[in-house]
């Protein structure tokens, strides 16, 4: 079977979908279309509810193992793309999509038998949409990885209301050219840090500054301090953009963190609530990059990372130049590159971002197995 034959597949008949097992609130919905157009690419399935809840579906073969981390970014990106949009602008591109004029999303909703208020509708799609609230699925023939990795990897992409699934479909073939389906729940409703602000006409929301503002003096507010803090939030910005897609990882699956305005990111290991990462550093004040092993104190992650105590010699061995001390009741793990002039400066930012990405999957290499493997124990234990 195709991408393109589950796509259809899963736009004709809906209902082979298990979303009740996944978030009872999403149970229902009524097929748009396919390849609905957006600014991030176009979404395989698009559905809603009576309710005016979307439910964003995307189809894998997962014969491709960086297909399996890349799918996850598409579905997100798409999600975002969302939260930007009215129910005007849905129904404008699926009126497109379909060749169809009116409120097509309503109609098709009517259609499908439920009787529900133009107003209502597009009021609750529209706040459904601004707020974030989605179903978003991802449906493979068969899907071979561990889902904890994708957990970490939605954590970190939390500012969004959505709910996540995974749904292994396979479709088998009869003798008679009928087809059976058994779709089955890979990871159910994954619980996702939910941070929804309403932020009034006017205000915004300032993030912390990562220890990389001027020294004290002045106003804090005034306009020359904040645009200076805006252009290093976009040089950070710009840095980590620049990292990431240069970035080559053997590890396929090992999720990959979104870009940050801030002086690092983090890429998760897969224990229980996130407690065990690798921190990837910039400091402009030093010129120096760097790593390091990350844990939550008294963490699963954390006592994954003591297990590692008796491999000390054999990570050293691996990581060379790095710091591999567990004497101390946290252990450290990390490696430090100091650039010889300005880290911003051209040379000095390409041979820092070289080394940053060489020692990044370098760490992973070394790390995220035997964080996984003391994980496991401690599993086995309790």
């Amino acid at each position: 079977m195709s991408e393109a034959a589950i796509q259809e597949f899963v736009h004709r008949h809906p209902s082979c979908l298990p979303i009740a097992e996944i978030d009872p609130l999403f149970v229902g919905p009524v097929s748009i279309c396919r390849e609905l157009n957006t600014p991030a690419g176009p979404i395989d399935n698009l559905l809603i509810t009576a309710t005016g809840l979307p439910v964003l579906v995307e189809c894998k073969l997962w014969r491709n193992p960086e297909g399996r981390r890349e799918v996850i970014g598409q579905i997100l990106d798409y999600s975002k793309e969302l939260t930007k949009w009215s129910a005007s602008d849905l129904q404008r591109e699926a009126s497109r999509r379909l060749g169809r004029k009116g409120n097509v999303l309503l109609d098709l909703v009517r259609e499908a038998g439920h009787e529900v208020d133009e107003i209502a509708f597009n009021d609750a799609l529209t706040f459904n949409l601004r707020r974030g609230r989605f179903l978003l699925l991802i449906v493979g023939d068969g899907i071979r990885e561990g889902v904890e990795s994708i957990a970490e990897y939605l954590q970190a992409h939390a500012g969004l209301h959505f709910t996540f699934g995974l749904v292994e479909m396979p479709i088998y073939l009869m003798e008679d050219g009928s087809k059976i389906i058994v779709p089955r729940v890979l990871a159910r409703t994954l619980t996702i840090s939910r941070n929804v602000i309403s932020v009034p006409d006017g205000m915004i929301i300032a993030e912390p500054d990562d220890g990389e503002d001027e020294s004290q003096g002045g106003s804090a507010d005034s306009p020359e301090k904040l645009a200076a803090r805006a252009r290093r939030r976009e040089t950070r910005h710009q840095f980590w953009s620049e990292f990431l897609a240069g970035l080559r990882l053997d590890d396929p699956e090992q999720m990959l963190p979104a870009p940050s305005l801030g002086g690092h990111i983090v890429f998760k290991f897969g224990a229980p609530g996130g407690s065990s990462w690798l921190s990837v550093y910039r400091e402009a004040r030093s010129n120096a990059v760097g790593l390091f092993l990350s844990s939550n104190l008294g963490s699963p992650g954390e006592r994954a990372s003591l297990m590692l105590a008796d491999q000390a010699n054999d990570i050293a061995a691996e990581l060379s130049g790095a710091t591999v001390d567990f004497s101390q009741p946290r252990p450290e793990v990390a490696q430090r590159y100091v650039v010889g002039g300005a880290l911003d400066g051209p040379s000095e930012r390409q041979r820092a971002m070289a080394w940053l990405q060489e020692r990044t999957n370098a760490f992973i290499n070394c790390l995220r197995p035997r964080i996984r493997s003391a994980l496991a124990e401690i599993s086995k234990d309790s």
